[in-house]
This record gives structure tokens, sequence and C-alpha cells, in this order.
């Protein structure tokens, strides 16, 4: 008897590290896709995506490099060019003279954190992440065998982490972002330097996610590299660079942890995109409308503080970078999942519940992106404004 994909046998194992927690913000997304599919108008305020597209050189530079020819693999580490197109930046960003040899590229900054996390830590190694913070550190930890261990950060200090939290807890490594996600605030140079400091005086590896500079709406973020090049240093063409779905993004690492990552990168991903690697190298160039971008990010920040707390949510950290705000509505639910998924229904917009980034406070909070354009911004505030006028609030339990 022929053997069909419906014989049926024993059931195939699992393995526990890959049972890890689900993106909860793309379960938004696919909820909002079903209400779209339906007919219904959505305005998506829930996915860290810029409205915008890559920009124009980037495409015309691809189109051009595959009417020249195949592309193909490249080097593990990334095409020389963009490599040193990369290290120029930090000198035009920071005032940081970067060696290009210490620059990797990578298939988005999801891979360099797999590749981060594989060369530093040794399975059941605990590493350190604030929380709220980016929920992926915590699954892809979890599916490399390490301990993530979550520092629950307050608001008195715009939910970033300090010195003071890290006291008496046993990590092998910390990861900060800044501006962070879902907050948007940043850490001063003193206060990021603080948190470098207490860790090298530990032998704590640094992780650094910079994935959201060059969005910052007054102080410019401070990079680890102009404190110490003893740091991991990951950032990404998704977010400033607008190129979400091309999946580039780079590494810094200390020279004598180069060939370490490379090697890791061969094995793991053979090479970045090239398609993608080609177009990051021509956007680097396109400062005019990156800042252009900038500047609409800028103007749906006002928008969105101003219009959020007219809508009653006015517990909120202002962002100093990114394009998110953070609100805690402990006054207003202690159901986060349950409220998001209210609104989508009847108000057609599309919010994340704050469980993706604090799993122990995020019933209570919830993040909205302005990363769209600025009508939809106007028209996603109008239906929440008129959706919480007839809103029964729902306190939290105690």
């Amino acid at each position: 008897m022929p053997v069909t994909s419906q014989t049926k046998g024993p059931i195939m194992r699992t393995s526990h590290r890959g049972n890890v927690d689900p993106f909860i913000v793309m379960d938004v997304m696919e909820a909002a896709r079903a209400h779209e599919a339906a007919g219904r108008s959505i305005i998506h305020m829930e996915v860290g995506q810029p409205g915008t597209g890559a920009p124009q050189a980037a495409c015309d530079a691809v189109a051009v490099a595959m009417g020249q020819g195949a592309l193909g693999y490249t080097v593990a580490l990334g095409l020389p060019e963009l490599r040193a197109g990369i290290a120029a930046l930090y000198q035009r960003w920071y005032g940081v003279d970067l060696d290009p040899a210490r620059v990797i590229v990578t298939s988005g900054s999801s891979a360099a954190f797999l590749l981060a996390f594989t060369a530093l830590f040794e399975a059941g190694d605990r590493v350190g992440l604030g929380e709220p913070g980016y929920p992926s550190y915590r699954q892809i930890l979890r599916a490399l065998s390490l301990t993530p261990v979550g520092i629950p950060t307050s608001a008195a200090n715009r939910l970033q982490p300090t010195p003071a939290d890290l006291a008496g807890v046993d990590i092998a490594g910390l990861i900060v972002a800044s501006p962070g996600n879902p907050s948007g605030t940043m850490l001063s140079h003193d206060a990021l330097k603080a948190l470098m400091d207490h860790c090298a005086a530990r032998g704590i590896a640094f992780v650094s996610d910079e994935i959201y500079h060059g969005l910052h709406y007054n102080e410019r973020a401070t990079s680890a590299l102009e404190i110490s090049d003893q740091a991991y240093v990951i950032n990404s063409f998704s977010k400033y660079f607008s190129m979400t779905g091309w999946r580039v993004g780079w590494m810094v690492v200390p020279a004598d942890h180069v060939r370490a990552i490379e090697r890791l990168a061969q094995n793991m991903f053979i090479c970045p995109p090239h398609a993608s690697q080609i177009a990051a190298l021509a956007a680097l160039d396109c400062i005019d409308a990156l800042e252009a971008n900038r500047t609409v990010y800028a103007t749906n920040r006002q928008l969105m503080l101003d219009g959020l707390a007219a809508a009653g949510f006015t517990k909120i950290a202002p962002p100093d970078g990114a394009f998110y705000i953070y609100a805690d509505v402990a006054d207003l639910t202690g159901d986060s999942l349950s409220f998001c998924a209210q609104i989508l229904d009847q108000a057609g917009v599309a919010v994340t519940p704050g469980l993706d980034f604090d799993p122990i406070r995020g019933g209570q909070t919830l993040r909205f992106s302005y990363a769209r354009s600025t009508p939809e911004i106007v028209e996603g505030i109008a239906r929440l404004q008129a959706f919480m006028a007839t809103y029964q609030h729902k306190p939290a339990k105690l």
C-alpha cells in the first residue's frame, strides 16, 4: 500500500525549547486581516511597521542590479561596501570611528539576536531584559535553551532599567533597548553608561538593541559604541530606513568576536539576502526621504499624545523615540487582551495588549503604534474617542 500524507503513525516528538509563547501582536494582525477580508475598514495601530516603503533609490538600485545579472550568495558577513557604509553611518550619527571589519550584516535584527545569544551564552545561562520589553527577546532566549530573566522597570525611570534594578540579580547578560519597545523612552548617555559600567564590573555581557535609532524627536539616542567597544550592538534597516520586509539588519561586535560570529553565520544563514543588501546600501544615502518620514512620525506623535489623552488614556510616558505609546489602562481594564479585541470589534482600530511586553503587568497596559500615515492616525484617534465615550469601565479586580 503506498504511503500517503494521510497515513497515521506514532506522534512525532517535539522539544521543550520549541514551546515558546506566541507573538501576540501577530495574532492581532491576523484578527485585523480577517476583519478587512470581511469588508471592514481597520486602522492599524498594532504593528511597528512604517507606513512608507523602502526609499525609491533603494528599489531602483535593486532593479539595476537584477538587470545586470543573477543575484547569488555573498560572503557571510555581508557585502564589504555595505559594511563600510554602515561604519560610515556611525561616524555621521555619533562621531564614532568604527572599523568596518566589526560590522556583520544579518537577515534582519532577528538573525542578529540569534547570532549574539548563541555566541555569548551557554545553554542554561540567565539573561536579563527590562520589562516591558520586546517579547521576542524572551522567546528567542528560550528557544536557545537560555533563561530569560525579566527586570521590572518603573514609571519613575520611564520604563528603562537602572543598575539598582539589577542589584542581587544573577545574570550572564543584559539586553537593553533605547529607544525602547513598547515605551519609546530612551536612556541618557549617563544612564546607559551606568548600566554598561555595572555589567562590565561583573562580567555581564551587554547587548544594545538600537533598532529605533534615527527615530528621535528631541535629543538623539546614545549608541553603546560611544561608551565602549565591549558590547554587542544590534540595528536594522526595518524602522528608520523603512525596509521591514527586506529583512536586512546588522550587528557590531568586539574585534575578537568577529570570527566566531562569522562561523555561526556561515552555518546558520549562509549570507543575508543579496538583493536586500543592495537596497540597504542605496538607502544609506536617502537622507532627505528618511528625514521626511521622521517628520511625519513627529506629527503623528503629537496627534496621538493629545488624542489619546482626550479619549481617556492619560497614564503615558511620552516617547522620546521610535513610534509607540505605552499606556497604563489599569483604571479601564484588568484584561488588556479582551480590551484590545473589543476595541478592534467595536471601533475598527487594532492595538496591542501589553501582555506581549510584560507577562506580569501587561494585562493592564496597551501599546499604540503611530507608524502609519497621518490621515490614518487622525481617523484612528477619532474612532478611539468615539469608542471610549461609551465604554463601560472595568477596573482590575483586587
